[in-house]
């Protein structure tokens, strides 16, 4: 009887001191940019920061139970370190409602200039990663003819399957960039700076297990057609959202489809041209 006593108990969980953590009333989903010398913060580095602004602007955010209570902000799809974007996603669960666009404000002024937030909306149910289904990219090929891109571009979406080898922790893996690409052209609308010529690429691109980054695609545009930029491009994602059937992309393409962009203005790193809206 006293070893089942011994064992019942060990079987149970402790519990934490203290009271229990109060509960989420409001989730809010946060749309922000990553731009200038920001695009190269990790994305570790960047969820510190929201953390810490978040402590900045005394919201009332949730935080899970147990021992090592963490407050209840979650990611969807961060880009890699290097890659600028204007359309990062983040949900924050509050104990207490507070208006969007409260929370927008305050959490601006209390991140780093680089990381601005753009959108602020409440969400009732669901999950950020069923809503995030593609996303659309710029980039920005210095040094290369808009005529090569083009061609380049042609061939590959003419391909069934490119398989391209990517470094990762667990070893070399083999992916189908290929299969994940839903549109890939040369912006017609990008406009050649005096100081030298570029090509720039839209890109639509499936959020796929694993995933196919833009850079696996400029690794089979290469494999495909040999188009090699003589200098390291420059990434943007311009837009995050579910896949539209009858358009072939975004089904709600924003504002940065129309913008136009300079060639020096897009290889400086600044994003340019107006956010798309939120998914």
């Amino acid at each position: 009887h006293g070893r089942g006593a011994a064992a019942q108990m060990s079987r149970s969980k402790p519990v934490p001191p203290g009271p229990p953590p109060l509960p989420q009333v409001q989730r809010l989903r946060v749309r922000f940019a990553k731009r200038g010398r920001l695009r190269f913060a990790s994305h570790r580095d960047v969820a510190r920061a929201i953390e810490r602004a978040a402590r900045r602007t005394g919201l009332p955010v949730a935080f899970s139970g147990g021992f090592t209570p963490h407050p209840k902000i979650s990611y969807a799809g961060a880009v890699a370190t290097g890659v600028a974007s204007e359309a990062e996603y983040f949900e924050i669960g509050l104990t207490s409602p507070r208006p969007p666009g409260d929370v927008r404000d305050r959490l601006d002024a209390a991140l780093p200039t680089g990381l601005d937030v753009i959108d602020v909306t409440e969400v009732q149910a669901g999950h950020l990663t069923d809503d995030l289904q593609v996303s659309e990219w710029r980039v920005t090929l210095p040094g290369e003819r808009d005529s090569v891109a083009a061609a380049a571009c042609r061939e590959f979406m003419a391909t069934a399957h490119v398989e391209v080898e990517r470094s990762t922790t667990k070893g070399i893996r083999r992916v189908d960039a290929r299969a994940a690409v839903v549109t890939l052209e040369v912006d017609r609308r990008a406009v050649d700076s005096v100081t030298g010529g570029c090509a720039i690429l839209r890109m639509v691109v499936r959020h796929m297990t694993p995933a196919v980054r833009p850079d696996d695609v400029l690794a089979a545009l290469r494999q495909v057609a040999g188009l090699a930029p003589p200098s390291p491009p420059l990434v943007t994602r311009l837009a995050q959202g579910p896949l539209g059937a009858a358009a072939g992309g975004l089904s709600e393409p924003g504002a940065a489809d129309s913008a136009t962009v300079g060639c020096d203005t897009a290889h400086g790193g600044a994003a340019t041209g107006a956010p798309a809206p939120a998914p």
